[in-house]
């Protein structure tokens, strides 16, 4: 018995509607980085128990391994890639650079995605309040100092005027 053909769906991702096509367990981490080449979005555990591949659906920090494609239809989508406007990072990428949160940078896509979940859910989060948003994200370099300095970092700096207008 031959399994059930994938068929065309439409998913809204950073902005565009893409068309791609997808079984009932195609997972939205393999078509983003298998057919749309958003490779931001990592695999590792394919568990949802690392936070590698984290993005946003309508707004919130999910696990892509996790999520059927299917179900992300009618939904925004938005990966690492889609964070930056015109050329310009966002202020959580700029401040992970800035407080040199990188390390290998496996994890830093899942990381940054988490922080502007976070962020704009609470612009003004406590460190504690940081460390437990970004508690499914596993660093395996352990520069958690410093990821934690880029969100409050950036945190500050999205609540400045200029950003704020």
């Amino acid at each position: 018995m031959s399994g059930v053909e994938p068929e065309s769906i439409t998913l809204r991702i950073n902005g565009r509607k893409q068309r791609v096509a997808a079984g009932p367990t195609t997972s939205l981490l393999s078509i983003l980085r298998g057919q749309l080449n958003l490779t931001g979005a990592k695999e590792a555990c394919g568990q949802g128990e690392c936070g590698a591949c984290t993005v946003l659906l309508d707004g919130k920090a999910v696990y892509s391994c996790l999520l059927f494609a299917l179900q992300a239809q009618g939904r925004e989508i938005t990966t690492v890639e889609g964070l930056s406007t015109d050329g310009s990072l966002h202020p959580v990428q700029q401040a992970f650079i800035d407080e040199d949160a990188l390390q290998c940078g496996f994890c830093i896509p899942g990381q940054v995605v988490s922080a502007v979940a976070l962020l704009r859910e609470n612009p003004a989060p406590t460190l504690a309040d940081i460390k437990e948003a970004l508690t499914g994200n596993i660093c395996r370099c352990c520069a958690y100092p410093h990821i934690f300095n880029a969100v409050q970092t950036a945190a500050a700096r999205l609540r400045e005027p200029k950003h704020n207008a």
